[in-house]
């Protein structure tokens, strides 16, 4: 997948973290971590290569947010997937 349809994917992502406000620590924390790989992905202009504490994020932000959020759930598994899918 070419970088710009990263990037709007990234950008469309960090729209939809934006808007959501987790009742708890833990989603609160999670989402600051993702907003925060989320804008260190869109700075790199050759490599999208993501480091891997953000996959465990991803991962971790999917199982926590499936049920409450399963807009912002759907989004992050795309992304996983994506990345996933071009050997990151």
């Amino acid at each position: 997948m070419p970088n710009q349809e990263i990037d709007k994917l990234l950008e469309q992502l960090n729209k939809e973290i934006e808007g959501i406000q987790p009742d708890d620590e833990k989603g609160q924390e999670l989402l600051r971590e993702l907003s925060e790989d989320i804008r260190e992905l869109l700075e790199r202009a050759e490599s999208k290569q993501p480091a891997p504490s953000m996959m465990d994020r991803l991962e971790a932000s999917i199982e926590h947010f499936e049920v409450k959020y399963p807009d912002l759930t759907a989004a992050l598994s795309s992304l996983s997937s994506i990345l996933s899918n071009a050997g990151i």
